[in-house]
């Protein structure tokens, strides 16, 4: 019975790391803090994704936003170019 117990908080606790996980990816893969998103995850899980998701989302829709992401690629592709024709 002991053994049950233990197994199944191992199981939520397992299961209830993932949302926390998915958001502090997206947090970095936006250049958010992944420490801070994920302890934001742990305390408000769902609200936490919720929160990221309009925030990438408010970046994503602004075409100024847009834009300057697509300057800063086309900015680091050409330095890199350079330091290899270098």
């Amino acid at each position: 019975m002991i053994a049950y117990f233990i197994l199944s908080g191992i199981g939520f606790l397992c299961a209830f790391t993932v949302l926390p996980l998915v958001t502090g990816y997206c947090a970095v893969s936006y250049g958010r803090s992944f420490w801070g998103w994920f302890a934001l995850g742990w305390a408000l899980p769902v609200v936490s994704f919720f929160i990221l998701v309009a925030l990438i989302a408010r970046t994503q829709l602004n075409p100024g936003e847009r834009l300057l992401a697509e300057a800063k690629t086309i900015l680091a592709e050409a330095a890199a170019k350079a330091t290899v024709n270098e």
